[in-house]
């Protein structure tokens, strides 16, 4: 439990309502395996504006359930942000893509959802 992602700050905002935490981690894997297919297809198709919208969205989500990503996701937003044409950003967001799996896995598991 919690190896690839963390509850001290989603237990901190939901004051330890285990019924809140566990709708924040719902909302979690509703919204962000979404928000990351559809990063991963405007990186692939260089949709820079898609891009920057995907990952700008993720971005608080990333950081509350401190995924250890957010550095990563930042430079993937950047990417489509300033348009960064000939730079290659799959690296990172492979590190995006793997870390949000990981944790949704999990998740699933630990909230039985």
């Amino acid at each position: 439990m919690e190896q690839h992602y963390k509850l001290y700050r989603v237990r901190e905002l939901a004051d330890n309502d285990e019924d809140f935490v566990m709708a924040l981690a719902a909302a979690f894997l509703e919204e962000v395996p979404a928000d990351a297919e559809l990063l991963k297809e405007a990186v692939a198709n260089q949709d820079y504006l898609q891009t920057y919208q995907s990952a700008h969205k993720m971005k608080p989500t990333i950081d509350l359930f401190e995924l250890g990503v957010l550095e990563d996701l930042i430079e993937v937003q950047d990417w489509g942000k300033f348009e960064k044409k000939g730079e290659d950003i799959s690296n990172k967001l492979d590190i995006v893509l793997s870390a949000v799996e990981q944790a949704s896995t999990e998740m699933k598991s630990d909230f039985s959802l």
